[in-house]
């Protein structure tokens, strides 16, 4: 994609998933829109200034602060991308006491172009759909294994999800027999021309093999099977060389802004 296709699907992502972000958790307020489920509360989008800006955070600063939080805990994201207005956010938010963590490449690609990537498992690796827990708790074990870390918070969403909204979710793991070495998920909203990209993350043991874009591949023939257009990641530094190589486009990058109180 040139440049201007690039900016023109930015624009469009942020119309659909950011500002017009939908479902039961989702809250409109003042000039932001912010999302509580439980374990994680965040402000997705902002329509702000100079003269408005500090008043907003303030405002929610005030919101997760006095228990407008959802369980587990007062802690909130403010999802800062680098488009953002104003141009000096990020140094008010920093003022206001929020702590940046590890910046994210916002990425975007054609769903026909990936679901048509030649790729094959690699040896001993089949794929395994995800419906029940049982599923989810091999995802999770596929995860600590890339990760070595626990994320609990992830297994409640997804299983919430799977069980409150099916359609809203596809989650695959990558089994070595009996072994969870890889596992990612596709999050889909009804309507929207973006399908968003998590996980991924490979047990070190099996790295290198094409895991990664076999994943990535196999997502985006669902999707395009369900007619989305575009497949959106929050890359890593890990992760953005191989998806620029599969085929996907720069539209920015995005920060957590992170409040504890």
């Amino acid at each position: 994609m040139d440049l201007d296709e690039l900016l023109k699907v930015r624009d469009r992502y942020d119309t659909e998933v950011r500002r017009g972000a939908e479902g039961p958790h989702v809250e409109r307020a003042g000039r932001v829109v912010r999302i509580s489920v439980p374990g994680w509360n965040g402000v997705v989008w902002s329509d702000l200034d100079e003269d408005t800006a500090d008043a907003e955070i303030a405002a929610q600063v005030a919101h997760f602060g006095a228990g407008g939080q959802a369980p587990g805990g007062p802690v909130f994201e403010w999802k800062l991308y680098t488009h953002d207005r104003p141009a000096d956010l990020a140094d008010r938010l920093r003022a206001a006491g929020f702590v940046p963590e590890p910046a994210e490449t916002l990425m975007v690609g054609r769903t026909a172009d990936l679901a048509a990537l030649p790729v094959e498992p690699p040896e001993g690796i089949t794929l395994l759909r995800v419906t029940d827990e049982a599923g989810v708790d091999l995802m999770m074990a596929a995860h600590d294994r890339a990760f070595g870390v626990e994320r609990p918070r992830i297994k409640e969403e997804v299983l919430a999800q799977l069980r409150e909204d099916p359609e809203s979710i596809e989650v695959v793991v990558a089994m070595a027999g009996e072994v969870p070495v890889s596992s990612a998920r596709m999050e889909i909203r009804a309507g929207s021309d973006f399908a968003g990209l998590w996980g991924g993350g490979t047990d070190p043991d099996w790295r290198g093999r094409g895991i990664y874009r076999l994943l990535v591949a196999h997502r985006a023939r669902i999707a395009a099977e369900r007619g989305i257009p575009y497949l959106q990641v929050d890359a890593s530094d890990d992760s953005r060389p191989i998806l620029e190589r599969l085929g996907f486009g720069v539209l920015g990058v995005t920060v957590p802004y992170i409040w504890q109180g």
